[in-house]
C-alpha cells in the first residue's frame, strides 16, 4: 500500500468517526426533546387542570389553591424553557468568558425530574469562582453526560455532588461531580476515557447510554478547552470525575480567539451519556 492509500485510509476512518459522533449526536438530542416534551405536557396538565377547577368552584379558596398551582407550573415551564436556550449559547463557537454556576443550574433544570424518579439527592457546593474560558454548550454537553452517568451509577438512589472550587495556583476553576454509587474497578478505570469502551452492557431503561463514545468525547472537549479530566473512583463509594477548565483572561484585541472546530472537537450540542 503507497503512502497516497495509506492517507485515503486514514481520511476514511476520520470521516467515519465522525458520522459516528454525529449520529450519537442526534441521537442524544432526540433523547433531550423527548424529555422536554414531556416535562412541557406535565406542565400544561396541571395548569389545564387546576384551571378546570378554578371555573367549577366559585369559592375564594379554591380559586387561590388553582391560581397558586398554576403559577407554580408556569415558573415550571419558564426554568425549563430558559434552560433549553441556554443550550444555543455561544452558537459562533468561540471562546468567552463562562459561568459554570448558571450552566451547572440549568443543567440541573434539564435532569430534575430524572434524578427524582431515581430517588438521585442532588447537592450542590458553589464556591465564589471567577468566568472560565469555554464555550458554553460544549461545557455543557460534557454536564449533561456526567450527570447522566452519575445517575447511572446508582440504581438505587443515593448522592449527586457538584463542586465548584477555584485554584488560585494553577489559575483555573475545579467542576467535581461525584456520586455515592457503585464505583469503578481499578482495573477499568484506565480505559474509561478510551472511545467504544463503556461499563455498561447497553442504554438503560431511559434508552441512555452503553455507546463508550460520550466519556472520550468529554475528554476531547475538556482538553480542547485547555483543560484536564480526570477520574477518581472506590468500588462501593462512588466515583468522581472532575474537569480543570482555565480561567477566562481578556485576549488583546488583535488575537482572534480560535474556534474549538479548529481543535476537531464536535461543535453541536449535545449530551452524550457513556
Amino acid at each position: 500500500m503507497n503512502q497516497g492509500d495509506q492517507l485515503s485510509t486514514e481520511q476514511q476512518l476520520k470521516a467515519i468517526q465522525q458520522q459516528l459522533v454525529e449520529t450519537q449526536r442526534m441521537a442524544a438530542l432526540g433523547e433531550l426533546v423527548g424529555t422536554t416534551t414531556h416535562e412541557f405536557n406535565n406542565v400544561l396538565m396541571t395548569i389545564i387542570n387546576y384551571a378546570k377547577l378554578g371555573l367549577r368552584h366559585k369559592d375564594e379558596p379554591t380559586r387561590d389553591k388553582a391560581l397558586t398551582k398554576i403559577l407554580a407550573a408556569s415558573q415550571r415551564a419558564e426554568k425549563i424553557t430558559n434552560s433549553v436556550l441556554g443550550l444555543a449559547r455561544n452558537r459562533k463557537q468561540e471562546f468567552a468568558p463562562t459561568n459554570l454556576a448558571d450552566i451547572l443550574g440549568e443543567s440541573l433544570v434539564l435532569l430534575e425530574r430524572e434524578m427524582q424518579k431515581f430517588r438521585v439527592h442532588v447537592r450542590c457546593e458553589f464556591a465564589e469562582v471567577p468566568p472560565v474560558r469555554a464555550i458554553g454548550n460544549q461545557i455543557q454537553q460534557v454536564l449533561l453526560n456526567l450527570m447522566t452517568n452519575a445517575r447511572q451509577a446508582m440504581p438505587k438512589g443515593g448522592e449527586l455532588l457538584l463542586r465548584l472550587d477555584h485554584d488560585e495556583a494553577s489559575d483555573s476553576v475545579d467542576l467535581t461531580v461525584r456520586d455515592s454509587g457503585v464505583g469503578i474497578p481499578r482495573e477499568q478505570l484506565s480505559k474509561i476515557f478510551d472511545r467504544f469502551y463503556s461499563t455498561k452492557d447497553g442504554p438503560d431503561e431511559t434508552g441512555k447510554g452503553g455507546t463508550g463514545v460520550g466519556l472520550s468525547t468529554c475528554k476531547e472537549i475538556v482538553e480542547a478547552h485547555q483543560g484536564q479530566l480526570r477520574v477518581e473512583s472506590t468500588v462501593g463509594r462512588g466515583t468522581a470525575f472532575i474537569a480543570r477548565l482555565p480561567v477566562f483572561k481578556q485576549l488583546p484585541s488583535a488575537v482572534t480567539a480560535v474556534p474549538i472546530a479548529k481543535l476537531g472537537v464536535p461543535a453541536q450540542v449535545v449530551r452524550m451519556a457513556d
